[in-house]
């Protein structure tokens, strides 16, 4: 669904991502990690059409980025840590507005699902603007998922939101993935991606560390006394001192 080949990026004469090669199933969860400054928006926004890569090929669904934006786009949802809203607009409004921009069936019965899933109900009359933090985060949310896309890009999904929204948050991205999406989390928190992920992808200085299944993470990291956390990894996998550009290996 997802695949990236021979990916990079440069602005100037600053890397940002190098050599990234990696793919995403349907009903993988993915989950990019990595220090501030690795590469993981620019990576986010280069399979959203919002970046042109500098090298190698990035598809969705078969689409490509550069070629056939588009189709990318209409197959895609790219939830940004900081959601870009139009303040004016009520939260009804906004699911209007993409119901209509992408031709959505049903869209008035999902909507009001989606609402009361993540308890928006009594704001849908309430201009974006007026929302908090989190209430933003759920209305973008609900703007993707009202369209069932094939590919799910979620940058830190979890800030501003309540309990209730962190839960129903990670029940839907399983329920998503359960129903054939792609999924990936870029996250500093690292025990929700070992809780939530099937697959990772560990990104350092815009180089690739690791990317395989948890349980291939894992089993490179067993030792005599106990299996080592995702959070023990994170750090072996960025220390400095430790150079690998092989997809699925593991700095050491």
């Amino acid at each position: 669904m997802i695949i990236v080949e021979d990916f990079h990026k440069a602005y100037d004469d600053t890397i940002a991502v190098t050599g990234l090669s990696f793919t995403v199933s349907p009903g993988q969860i993915l989950g990019l990690v990595g220090p501030n400054g690795a590469g993981k928006t620019t990576t986010f926004r280069t399979l959203s059409c919002l970046l042109t890569p500098s090298r190698g090929r990035l598809t969705i669904d078969g689409c490509d980025v550069t070629d056939d934006p588009i189709a990318v786009k209409r197959r895609l949802a790219y939830i940004a840590d900081d959601p870009q809203l139009f303040n004016d607009l009520t939260v009804e409004e906004h699911l209007a507005f993409v119901a209509s921009a992408f031709d959505v069936d049903n869209a008035s019965a999902k909507a009001q699902r989606l609402l009361w899933d993540f308890d928006l109900t009594k704001k849908r009359h309430a201009p974006a603007g007026d929302l908090s933090r989190g209430m933003r985060q759920k209305l973008a949310i609900i703007c993707a998922y009202l369209r069932d896309p094939r590919a799910l890009l979620f940058d830190e999904p979890l800030t501003g939101l309540d309990p209730h929204g962190i839960r129903m948050l990670k029940q839907t991205i399983r329920e998503r993935a359960d129903a054939g999406a792609a999924v990936i989390i870029s996250s500093h928190l690292l025990a929700m991606v070992e809780d939530l992920c099937t697959h990772v992808l560990i990104l350092n200085s815009g180089r690739q560390r690791f990317a395989g299944s948890v349980e291939d993470l894992r089993a490179a990291f067993v030792t005599e006394d106990d299996r080592l956390t995702l959070e023990h990894i994170f750090f072996m996998a960025t220390d400095t001192s430790a150079t690998t550009d092989a997809p699925g290996e593991l700095a050491r």
